[in-house]
């Protein structure tokens, strides 16, 4: 409750937290929307490989022309602006930078960048869930050998799930399940660059000419996302996936605690401490109401009588025992709620969210037939999807990491809805992320699926 005021307080004394972005895309956008406007902060350095982009991404946030000419980091520094450059390597080692923010959606230069923020000495706010889920508790732990702060991005859903796990937990109460909400059937798993556009006129007034990435929005659509951002979920709360990963059932936000229960309480959960994303589209495509779409949730049990008395009492949404109870959030802000993760780093040494465990992983799963001699086109595309599975599970089949199936050979023929292997592909066993993730693995080799 006091981090604006702690920001305040740094402003007053002359030293506002200095930030440098890494990638003016969505995320990053929405972020220096707020953050011109938020006491205690300056942007100091914005480093994107696309220097026009991110022009037009400040100007699109608001900011006044004078704002983003400032010549070099220096000149930025002194406090003439905010600098725009493609020099990442300067922006992480300026000392007028205290948090790095990565926004790339890179795994591998989230990696990277990961890696050098650290060796410099900042803290680092990961917007890249994808470089999390190939590596975060390793990324994590040398952070905190470093005595600097590795979190995951406050507004972003993973970490809001995590704030509502950390809530219940604190209050007493045993997490049953915790999750997002998405749209979703089963035939969404198939979906392409090309064919997504179908799906998103139903909802969205959008056409081919629009300027939205069509392999973003298909890794949202396609399942990817959701198994990327419960795996995120499950590595920074000791939760795990579900036996098979996510089923992504039906549910309106009233049904929630009646849902997300184990089966044999007469939900569709194969275990309790789980995670799962529920639908907004009924099998037969219809609309589920009151949904949950863009928001958050988790999942309580009241351990005692008087506990679900008061459940049913304070309208927690209780399943029909009264022995389960939901909480959600309506939607998330994204990149507009960052600083929170910005200002907890800098102001408290906090995190937002941050993985201490490998519980869950990301598997490439085939889209379609895959031909020996292809080369995979990564989150998103025309290959592969993304699967939830227990780390256990992923270690024991070998499975690849899907942040690792992009600009790869297959070296065999995979079969529509098989899961991809290391050995399928022909891997560059020097390449740094590649290194890394495998040091992870070696260092987080038995993960906790209780």
């Amino acid at each position: 409750m006091n981090l604006h005021r702690m920001l305040v307080q740094r402003a007053e004394e002359g030293r506002p937290v200095g930030i440098g972005l890494i990638g003016a895309g969505k995320f990053g956008t929405m972020f220096l929307s707020q953050a011109r406007l938020t006491t205690g902060m300056r942007v100091v350095g914005i480093a994107d490989l696309d220097l026009a982009r991110a022009h037009s991404s400040c100007a699109l946030a608001g900011w006044p022309a004078e704002q983003f000419t400032a010549n070099t980091l220096d000149d930025a520094a002194k406090g003439t602006g905010t600098c725009i450059s493609d020099d990442v390597g300067a922006l992480i080692a300026h000392p007028a930078i205290e948090v790095i923010i990565e926004a790339t959606g890179n795994p591998h230069a989230g990696i990277a960048h990961c890696l050098k923020a650290i060796g410099n000495g900042k803290h680092v706010v990961m917007v890249n869930v994808e470089a999390d889920v190939l590596a975060g508790p390793l990324l994590a732990s040398k952070a905190k050998a470093a005595g600097i702060v590795y979190s995951l991005a406050w507004g972003d859903q993973p970490a809001l799930i995590c704030e509502h796990v950390d809530w219940a937990r604190a209050c007493g109460f045993k997490v049953v399940c915790a999750g997002k909400g998405t749209r979703y059937l089963p035939s969404y798993h198939g979906l392409t660059p090309e064919s997504v556009w179908e799906v998103l006129k139903q909802y969205l007034a959008v056409d081919e000419s629009s300027d939205i990435n069509p392999k973003m929005f298909n890794s949202f659509l396609d399942g990817t996302k959701s198994g990327i951002e419960m795996t995120a979920v499950c590595n920074a709360t000791g939760l795990s996936p579900q036996d098979d990963g996510l089923a992504f059932p039906p549910a309106t936000r009233f049904e929630l605690a009646n849902t997300c229960k184990p089966a044999a309480a007469g939900g569709c959960l194969t275990r309790d401490g789980t995670t799962e994303v529920v639908s907004s589209l009924y099998r037969d495509g219809c609309d589920v109401p009151h949904h949950l779409a863009m928001g958050t949730y988790v999942v309580i049990e009241g351990e005692t009588a008087y506990a679900r008395n008061c459940f049913n009492q304070y309208h927690m949404l209780p399943d029909e025992s009264r022995r389960f109870a939901a909480l959600y959030r309506p939607t998330h802000m994204i990149g507009l709620e960052l600083g929170i993760s910005v200002a907890s780093a800098a102001c408290r040494g906090e995190p937002t969210g941050a993985p201490n465990c490998f519980n869950s992983d990301v598997v490439a799963t085939a889209k379609r037939d895959l031909g020996a001699g292809e080369v995979l086109d990564g989150e998103g595309g025309f290959m592969v999807w993304g699967k939830q599975m227990p780390a256990a599970a992923s270690l024991a089949a070998n499975g690849l990491p899907l942040g690792l199936a992009t600009g790869i050979k297959l070296t065999r023929n995979v079969a529509l809805g098989e899961k991809l292997t290391w050995a399928d592909v022909d891997i560059d066993e020097n390449d740094q992320a590649v290194r890394v993730r495998r040091e992870m693995e070696a260092a987080f080799a038995h993960p906790n699926l209780e």
